[in-house]
């Protein structure tokens, strides 16, 4: 077999496995010696195109990331205060890693070091920062008022790691042990693969139970791992593509965990869009569209979403009532009237939250969607 001797794919970040944009000179320079990017998620990185300089590079990185507050950046403590990570054999000249680390008979040596702040210190961070223009076009921060969780506190690293176990993971799933999940998790990322396993169950109500409780492991494990969490993020997709295999739990489990983290994994919320035409997804599509929209609904706003404006004239109730409810948290002014017209739509439906089914109407999710935007109106007056 002949070895493949060029192989090379586009960076990502190590945090939300989202592809990066290629490094630049930032907007104010100080110490003039590497370029700079960020990451949707609100990771930054430099670059050292040599891979000689990469110590340089990692004080740049911490203190690009503090705002150029050298004092902040000293008293950041690892793992603690911040997360890092790097990629290694990247050329800046074609935005590549390039796996055996040679390109057209040059060397690739270069190496991306990436940082994430904790929640604290990125809010301390924004306060201590001087020039609201370098907040707009370096670090791209999200929306206020996000609902963050605390770093999960550091396990005792001389602490016997536990094994995760097909059977113990389903019986601490369905006792709704989350606790018990995160700490087996950070030892074992099996649990992941346990967990994702659970959703083939038949039951549906439980199916549901499962991708909530999916979510909110996966909420805390990104604190430490957000990493392990993307890549079960991608194997999802993934397996929504297969058509040799069954969805079932699949899309309002991606839906769970985006919402639990839009922060982090945001950028996976256009994809959920592939699935809206298909009969047997499309109804799990708008209820996660649903889900993240209620935390973040500006990540909904920047899809295609006017390609579901339909739906809300769909023979079936459950799709009419969860496009209707998806449509009032982003304030989709667009199909007001469509709304208005099923304020007395009395057919019923059922809508998961957290996990646990709530009956309502479409005649109550429409009348909850216009005082919504009425409300918006009135706020933007």
């Amino acid at each position: 077999m002949v070895k493949n001797a060029n192989i090379k794919v586009l960076p990502w970040c190590p945090f939300c496995g989202q592809n990066i944009d290629p490094p630049v000179e930032p907007v104010h320079r100080k110490m003039n010696e590497f370029t700079a990017g960020s990451c949707q998620c609100g990771a930054v990185y430099t670059c050292d195109p040599t891979g000689f300089n990469v110590g340089a590079a990692m004080v740049e990185c911490m203190v690009y990331a503090c705002d150029d507050n050298w004092d902040l950046a000293w008293e950041l403590t690892p793992d603690e205060d911040y997360l890092s990570g790097r990629l290694d054999k990247y050329d800046e000249q074609t935005h590549q890693i390039v796996e055996l680390g040679n390109l057209d008979g040059r060397k690739i040596k270069g190496v991306l070091y990436f940082i994430r702040l904790s929640k604290d210190y990125a809010e301390l961070s924004k306060k201590l920062e001087n020039h609201k223009q370098k907040q707009s076009d370096q670090l791209n921060p999200a929306p206020k008022n996000q609902d963050i969780p605390e770093m999960e506190p550091a396990r005792d690293p001389k602490r016997l790691k536990k094994k995760a176990r097909k059977q113990e993971v389903e019986n601490m799933a369905e006792a709704a042990d989350i606790d018990g999940l995160v700490d087996l998790a950070l030892d074992d990322l099996k649990t992941l693969r346990f967990l994702q396993r659970l959703l083939y169950v038949p039951d549906e109500e439980k199916r549901w139970h499962y991708a909530h409780i999916l979510g909110q492991v996966c909420r805390r494990l990104s604190t430490r791992k957000p990493g392990a969490v993307s890549d079960l993020l991608h194997r999802m997709y993934e397996a929504c593509t297969d058509s040799a295999s069954t969805h079932w739990g699949l899309i309002e489990s991606i839906g769970s965990i985006i919402a639990a983290r839009p922060d982090i994994f945001g950028g996976f919320t256009r994809h959920l869009l592939m699935f809206r035409n298909t009969a047997t997804s499309q109804n799990h599509v708008l209820w996660a569209l649903g889900a993240v929209a209620a935390k973040r609904p500006d990540l909904v706003r920047n899809t295609p979403f006017y390609s579901l404006f339909s739906f809300i004239d769909h023979p079936d109730p459950t799709t009419r009532g969860l496009a209707v409810r998806l449509f009032g948290m982003i304030n989709a002014q667009e199909v007001r009237n469509g709304i208005a017209g099923l304020r007395d739509d009395q057919n019923e439906l059922i809508i998961y939250s957290d996990g646990k089914p709530v009956r309502t109407t479409i005649s109550e999710l429409a009348r909850a969607a216009l005082t919504k935007m009425e409300t918006e109106i009135d706020e933007r007056a």
